[in-house]
């Protein structure tokens, strides 16, 4: 009952706010029109005080009292058809609905979709058991290591969630506060450069390089450590050592590797020939026989063909878009076509098969800023 009181009297004092706009303006116009009659009878009484006083003929009075005579009847039809029209019509109009139809249509809304008897549910009631609200989770652990900040697994858990959720000064500061605790490793640093990359937007930074060289020196075979540092020499246009580090990441890389469509592609754009043989099984990717027949074409006919084979991995995409690594490549491959339109359509559909808030999603937002391409489009 005191649910429904309150509604009630907000729905009350909401139209009252509403409908003070509309009564202020209905009497605002009454008083002007009101004030110019009274104008007109002051002319009037001023008329009359002329005459007696000698000032004008009998006649001119007559002529003068006669025109102020027609505007004050003018006026009073005025306000007469006004109050039939315009308070009686539009202001009721508007009144009726503020009154009525808005209340009417809020409690049918509410009642579709509300539930009045709903319990109250507390915060402290809900992070007992968040259950699958990812948001209640992340404040309860958030909660836990406010009063424990020395719980390392606290914050191995809380890295990845943020990092994922797109908190990336918050992954940040997770992710060394659990080398701090646990002590440095190769995937604790490769974790951390990853992240330090991304908050750059892409760009490998001194403080980035850093950190993934310290990871590489506990773990020299650490295929994310590799290829972030091998991005750092292309992006300091040393393409020939770029291009050596990509093509080493590839031969050691096993055949399924799903980042070898990647490496190919920066193996490319630094002047290599793709290592079609690294990644045969790869969906999107040219076979050996592909590659040769490519080498023997002329330069239009190699654009053809590499339009074609672009052309026919979207068709893929569109009939299994679970494939991120066609996506990776289907974008970068329109951007080195110069077909930005087509790349921005690709970046969308691949967002939509991998939301942004993920970590494949967000590598498809830092390639995007690494082609030039818009980041801040709608996902299909």
């Amino acid at each position: 009952m005191l649910f429904w009181i309150l509604v009630a009297v907000l729905t009350a004092v909401v139209g009252a706010v509403l409908l003070y706009p509309l009564l202020r303006g209905a009497k605002e116009a009454g008083d002007c029109r009101s004030g110019e009659a009274e104008v007109y009878r002051d002319q009037l009484r001023e008329l009359d005080r002329d005459l007696a006083g000698g000032l004008i003929s009998a006649q001119e009075a007559g002529y003068a009292r006669a025109e102020i005579g027609r505007r004050l009847i003018a006026v009073a039809k005025d306000e007469k058809a006004e109050a039939k029209s315009s308070v009686g019509g539009s202001y009721r109009l508007a009144q009726a609905f503020i009154i009525v139809i808005l209340p009417a249509v809020g409690l049918c809304l509410y009642l579709a979709n509300g539930d009045p008897g709903l319990p109250a549910q507390p915060l402290d009631a809900r992070l007992e058991k968040p259950g699958n609200d990812l948001a209640i989770s992340i404040v309860k652990i958030e909660q836990h290591l406010a009063k424990n900040p020395d719980d390392a697994k606290g914050w191995e858990v809380l890295a990845p969630i943020y990092f994922k959720t797109n908190r990336v000064g918050d992954a940040e500061l997770a992710y060394r506060n659990v080398i701090r605790l646990l002590g440095p490793n190769g995937a604790r640093l490769g974790d951390l450069g990853e992240v330090l990359v991304v908050k750059a937007d892409g760009v490998v930074t001194a403080e980035a390089r850093s950190v993934l060289q310290q990871s590489l020196a506990l773990d020299a075979a650490n295929p994310r450590t590799l290829f972030y540092l091998a991005l750092a020499l292309e992006q300091e246009g040393k393409e020939a050592d770029a291009k050596t580090a990509f093509e080493a990441l590839a031969k050691q890389s096993p055949p399924d590797a799903p980042w070898l469509a990647a490496v190919d592609e920066h193996i490319v754009k630094n002047g290599g020939q793709p290592m079609a043989s690294a990644n045969v099984n790869a969906p999107g990717n040219p076979t050996a026989q592909d590659v040769a027949a490519a080498n023997a074409l002329s330069s239009g006919d190699r654009q053809q063909m590499i339009r074609g084979m672009v052309d026919s991995l979207d068709a893929k995409l569109k009939e299994d878009p679970n494939n991120f690594e066609g996506w990776m490549r289907l974008i970068r491959s329109y951007a080195v076509l110069n077909d930005r339109d087509r790349a921005v359509d690709a970046l969308k559909r691949g967002l939509a098969a991998f939301p942004a808030d993920g970590g494949q999603g967000q590598q498809l937002l830092a390639l995007a800023k690494e082609l030039g391409l818009p980041t801040e489009v709608t996902q299909q």
